[in-house]
């Protein structure tokens, strides 16, 4: 089995982090800096067909779930704390659900256990209409984006991705065409049967409508142990969008 690819910073207690959809370990960077001059041990992992890690036709919460389990048997990880974030957030949960054993606490950034209708449409099309082979730099490749993705920050996010594969071909760190494909797929409920009993957190922006007034019952049944958070000023990005009051609310939950 291949084995994602990650980036380990630190010594201490293990703690393992999930980007979100489209995302890779390095939006995780800085605050992953953070917490191994914290006391962690942080492993910044790269999801399959995101970032660095092996890109594969086939793409699930169970796969994912595997992935994990294979790279925590891969580097002798017997327990971790997690941070999910969006989808790394439902993975988190999957795994928390499927191997308590293997958790030792779960922190999920804004996103709730319920389904999502698919609502990356305008993202997908904006990507597909990238023509990598007539592209010359980042900026012709923003250029095109905007067209469909008006705002600055989520242009850059995204082109984060981008990469030069040779002098003048440009390449995509994501698998593109199964992303798109899996949009369903990523909106999964969390099964009726799953519960994890360990200590929980979840951090959600108090703009963001990831997380609702209606979800609190439905990851209060899933996570009997969970807390709800909010932080002031943040949209769905909160780690970015406020990365010094999610480290602060982390950290505490996490050191507790």
């Amino acid at each position: 089995m291949q084995v994602l690819h990650s980036k380990i910073l630190g010594k201490g207690e293990p703690l393992i982090i999930l980007h979100g959809f489209l995302g890779m370990s390095d939006n995780w960077k800085t605050l992953g800096s953070s917490y191994a001059e914290n006391g962690f041990e942080v492993h910044l992992l790269d999801q399959r067909n995101h970032g660095r890690s092996f890109h594969s036709k086939e793409f699930d919460y169970d796969l994912m779930v595997k992935d994990l389990k294979a790279y925590m048997d891969e580097n002798s990880i017997e327990k971790a704390s997690l941070i999910g974030h969006s989808m790394g957030g439902k993975t988190a949960m999957f795994f928390a659900c499927q191997h308590p054993e293997r958790t030792e606490k779960l922190l999920v950034a804004d996103i709730a256990p319920r389904a999502y209708e698919p609502h990356h449409q305008h993202i997908f099309k904006g990507l597909q209409s990238i023509d990598l082979n007539k592209i010359s730099s980042r900026n012709e490749a923003s250029s095109a984006l905007e067209k469909h993705i008006k705002e600055w920050g989520i242009r850059q996010f995204l082109l984060k991705n981008l990469y030069r594969k040779g002098k003048d071909e440009y390449g995509f760190r994501f698998n593109l065409p199964v992303l798109a494909s899996s949009q369903e797929d990523i909106g999964q409920a969390l099964p009726e049967n799953h519960r994890f009993s360990g200590p929980t957190l979840f951090l959600k922006g108090d703009r963001s409508d990831y997380i609702t007034e209606k979800d609190h019952k439905d990851i209060s049944s899933h996570f009997p142990e969970s807390d709800i958070k909010s932080i002031e000023g943040a949209g769905h990005w909160l780690h970015a969008e406020k990365p010094d009051e999610f480290f602060e609310l982390s950290s505490a939950f996490l050191k507790s």
